[in-house]
């Protein structure tokens, strides 16, 4: 299995974390921490055999200001319902949504922005078909449902790791 190149941050960033846990900046510890840090990249290396290399960060800022205003609405829509300001029954259901997005990468921030949306929870995922079962807390329109997460959510993440 090819392996990511690795990527200059993280050994940078664990020597800056080690100079300030040791509260040095002297030539000793900045070696020792350069030398930690490329030790502990290469030793979890084999732990990502796959890269993400976003594109379209553009895309990727709308997607945040989108998940944004879901989760602000979300937010509210599920505290009306367990401050019981409306009096009917929630409608619990689970969806199957089909997917088209394959990226690994991908699928993981969908799990992440479906999961952190109030209301919602990704509880499962078919690799073989790409069916994603969603939970949701009050299901009034599930043709709703099915477009906002392919729309707002699926096509903007296969722009960006597709």
């Amino acid at each position: 299995m090819k392996h990511p190149r690795l990527i200059p941050l993280l050994p940078v960033v664990l020597t800056i974390v080690w100079l300030l846990l040791n509260d040095s900046f002297d030539g000793l510890h900045l070696l020792f921490g350069m030398l930690l840090g490329l030790l502990v990249s290469a030793a979890v290396l084999p732990l990502r055999p796959l890269s993400a290399w976003p594109r379209r960060l553009h895309v990727a800022v709308v997607l945040i200001w989108h998940v944004l205003l879901d989760i602000v609405h979300s937010n509210f829509a599920v505290g009306r319902i367990i401050l019981g300001a409306t009096r009917r029954q929630p409608n619990i259901e689970f969806i199957r949504i089909p997917l088209e997005l394959r990226d690994p990468h991908g699928l993981a921030m969908l799990a992440i922005i479906i999961t952190g949306t109030p209301g919602t929870v990704w509880a499962g995922h078919d690799p073989v078909s790409g069916a994603l079962t969603l939970h949701v807390l009050d299901l009034k329109d599930e043709a709703a449902w099915i477009r906002t997460v392919k729309q707002r959510y699926e096509r903007p993440l296969m722009e960006i790791f597709e």
